[in-house]
């Protein structure tokens, strides 16, 4: 039950932003600055939601995303008889873009390698907290992921803005020097990140957000991050372990939420267990959940949950397998390869 046939892949994205408009008590409602709460006190990620805008408006795109699953799933089948990624790691190259107004918004040089560093470590599976996975699921986690992270260029700009608001986010007004932000640097080639102040919604502050790969080199490709959630030293508990970047770096790379958006939904990976909604806080496996009359537990350890950063520590061997079909040579983002 967990997999849908590829033909309705359009048609179930679709019709899980519609089932999430009427039921999930987490959609974003009028942005008021009087309502918002600047406090993030459980993970919140508006990527999926920002994705389903994009893609009601455009036919384009959600060709894109249909080509880009039909890669995804060629490439799978391809590395079972072993034609694909013959040099074994894609190193991507990132520049991260710092917008403050403050000088804890401004985070440092050290703070910044420090992500990096979070990242490079989380991809190859050698996170400290790796040995918490349980055994029922030591046989589908990701081990080395194959994929590399090198900074190459920080640039640092200040602003008049402290937060950034909805508006701001659905215009992407931190990814263009002409609304007061930074302008990607080429995006086909690089992999732009964008730290910034705090990012307020009616739910509470967001961590972060992503674009995913159907926006391969366009001028707003890449991840945002609020500074409090950015990196280890100083950043926010209990989202403060990096893993945000980890969690949005999964989305740029094609990954979806564990849970498909969608109550039993589908994250299109074979080896992710389907669970009936997010989970947030810090739960304690076993967790049962019943999704299609099967009661087992669900792996909210998963970078792509919701829970806190120190309950995520793993990928799957699928989701392993749909990142490195993105980087791949034949990839939506096999750009990042050159540079």
């Amino acid at each position: 039950m967990k997999k849908l046939l590829f033909g309705a892949l359009i048609l179930g994205l679709m019709t899980a932003c519609n089932n999430d408009n009427v039921s999930n008590s987490n959609e974003e409602s009028a942005d008021p600055a009087a309502s918002q709460n600047e406090t993030a006190s459980r993970r919140f990620c508006p990527s999926e939601e920002m994705r389903q805008e994009e893609l009601q408006k455009d036919p384009a795109l959600r060709q894109k995303v249909a080509e880009f699953e039909a890669n995804a799933q060629k490439f799978a089948q391809d590395l079972k008889i072993g034609k694909v990624l013959a040099d074994g790691t894609v190193e991507i190259p990132v520049v991260v873009n710092v917008l403050y107004k403050t000088t804890a918004q401004n985070v440092s040089d050290a703070r910044i390698a420090e992500q990096i560093a979070i990242l490079n470590a989380d991809y190859a599976g050698t996170n400290s907290d790796a040995s918490l996975i349980p055994t029922e699921f030591q046989g589908v986690k990701a081990g080395d992921v194959k994929i590399k992270f090198k900074l190459v260029n920080t640039i640092r700009k200040t602003t008049t803005k402290t937060s950034w608001s909805k508006t701001d986010r659905t215009n992407n007004t931190m990814k263009k020097a002409s609304t007061g932000g930074i302008d990607a640097t080429n995006p086909t080639n690089y992999f732009n990140i964008w730290v910034v102040g705090s990012m307020p919604d009616t739910q509470g502050s967001i961590l972060g957000y992503a674009t995913f790969p159907e926006s391969a080199g366009t001028w707003k490709d890449g991840v945002v991050i609020a500074a409090p959630y950015f990196g280890k030293t100083g950043a926010s508990s209990p989202f403060n372990l990096g893993r945000t970047a980890t969690h949005e770096v999964g989305h740029y790379l094609g990954l979806r939420h564990i849970w498909g958006d969608a109550n039993c939904g589908d994250d299109l990976i074979a080896d992710t267990p389907t669970q009936t909604t997010a989970n947030t806080g810090k739960p304690t496996y076993p967790l049962y959940n019943t999704c299609y009359g099967v009661k087992r537990s669900v792996m909210f350890m998963n970078y792509m949950d919701y829970s806190d950063d120190n309950s995520l520590y793993m990928f799957t061997a699928g989701q392993k397998t749909k990142m490195q079909s993105v980087t791949a040579s034949s990839g939506a983002r096999s750009g990042l390869r050159v540079y």
